[in-house]
């Protein structure tokens, strides 16, 4: 795992010519007993009063552990517990949003979110709109997440990411860790999966749209995720190293997204197809499903679309060149890079691939597994690049000049 220190030396020898930002994290601590670093921390800071953000389950896996750990070292705190909807979920959305901001008082010195990435999402933002800081104290190896700047809540039932802030200090305890449910670590798994198909957008929008690259930002993604493949059996089997490597890849993932300032590297086509299922789901007020195991099954099915009908369409000149008429400047620039994104997609493995990974975690692997129809399944793919107008991802470019009704 990159250290903040290294991140930010690193940046400084970046070439790539874009904006790097550095990292403001103070403190990233993974290892057993992380948690009885929190109050030193806090009392290095000179709080003088915390607010801890839970849900239930989250407060008794890891929050009661905390309370006593401030109450020894005689800090004052409060607790912010956050409701579950009729359906049993924890919904980063305007009600919790509100819950959260409810229950934060305004002379708390700064806000610990204990939980998996919703709770983050609802910590992130609502200390952020209070104008205080964050600590991060993760429950379960389950989203990417922890440590990034996005906030990703709902509002007025559309899935929005908003650039909040990171958290100043992150202890993330491998005794709690590897007693989440073995769902969410393999959620962990396929948030990390997904990075396949997130750097291949990345680089498409690249190479078609201009889109600021950055191949530091790029490599630090892609090791992170290596080392999560070539670690998916000990990772499975939940013991302190695998699931070390986990945590230690998701924080570097939202190191390569904090060393950009957005969400380009780990979060393409296959995260807007995540969201898009998570929205028709609130609509319908189903039960949610773990972000990671969405984004596992997505990562499949955008992985067919991109090495089945976006490489037969990039492949054959002439059908380019048909589409030329009435998209010119486009289809001009795929002409030009035709063969770099041949070779991109080409590096990409098969869904089949990404399924067997899957499948040694025990996550789901197929739509159907997860509540998510053939018809749900077609609409995301016609419609979900909607969501993030800014990501010229290969789902958007063949939505928007070749058409969900010209796929043959």
């Amino acid at each position: 795992m990159l250290s903040v220190q290294e991140l930010n030396e690193l940046a400084k020898t970046c070439t790539c010519g874009n904006a790097h930002y550095d990292c403001s994290i103070e403190e990233i601590v993974v290892r057993h007993n992380a948690l009885q670093e929190a109050p030193r921390f806090i009392k290095s800071k000179g709080f003088n009063k915390v607010s801890i953000v839970a849900d239930e389950t989250t407060f008794n896996v890891a929050g009661e552990r905390l309370v006593a750990e401030l109450e020894t070292a005689n800090i004052p705190f409060e607790t912010v517990i956050i409701q579950a909807n009729e359906q049993g979920d924890v919904i980063a959305n305007e009600v919790s949003l509100i819950e959260a901001m409810l229950g934060i008082s305004q002379d708390t010195n700064a806000v610990i979110a204990v939980g998996a990435g919703t709770i983050h999402d609802i910590s992130r933002f609502s200390s952020y709109k209070m104008g205080k800081p964050f600590i991060s104290i993760p429950t379960a190896p389950s989203v990417d997440g922890f440590n990034s700047m996005g906030a990703p809540v709902v509002i007025k039932g559309v899935k929005t990411t908003f650039q909040m802030q990171t958290p100043i200090a992150l202890f993330a305890d491998i005794g709690i860790l590897v007693k989440a449910p073995k769902k969410m670590i393999a959620a962990g798994f396929g948030d990390m999966i997904g990075k396949f198909t997130s750097l291949a957008d990345w680089n498409f929008s690249h190479l078609i749209a201009n889109e600021a690259y950055c191949a530091l930002a790029a490599d630090i993604t892609r090791k992170a995720l290596q080392s999560c493949v070539e670690s998916s059996n000990q990772i499975a089997k939940a013991d302190d190293e695998g699931i070390q490597r986990l945590i230690e890849a998701l924080i570097d993932s939202g190191l390569a997204m904090l060393l950009v300032g957005h969400s380009s590297p780990a979060s393409g086509g296959e995260h807007h197809l995540s969201h898009y299922w998570e929205m028709d789901f609130l609509s319908k007020g189903k039960k949610q499903v773990l972000h990671g195991a969405k984004v596992g099954i997505s990562t499949q099915v955008i992985l067919n679309f991109y090495k089945n009908q976006f490489l037969s369409l990039v492949s054959n000149k002439e059908r380019l060149l048909a589409l030329k008429a009435n998209n010119r400047v486009a289809i001009t620039k795929i002409l030009d890079v035709q063969e770099q994104i041949i070779e991109i997609i080409d590096s990409l493995p098969s869904a089949d691939d990404i399924g067997q990974l899957l499948t040694v975690l025990e996550g789901p692997t197929r739509p159907a597994d997860i509540g998510i129809d053939d018809e749900l399944v077609r609409n995301s793919l016609a419609e979900a690049h909607q969501l993030r107008k800014n990501r010229y991802t290969m789902l958007k470019f063949w939505n928007d000049h070749v058409g969900v009704h010209q796929d043959e």
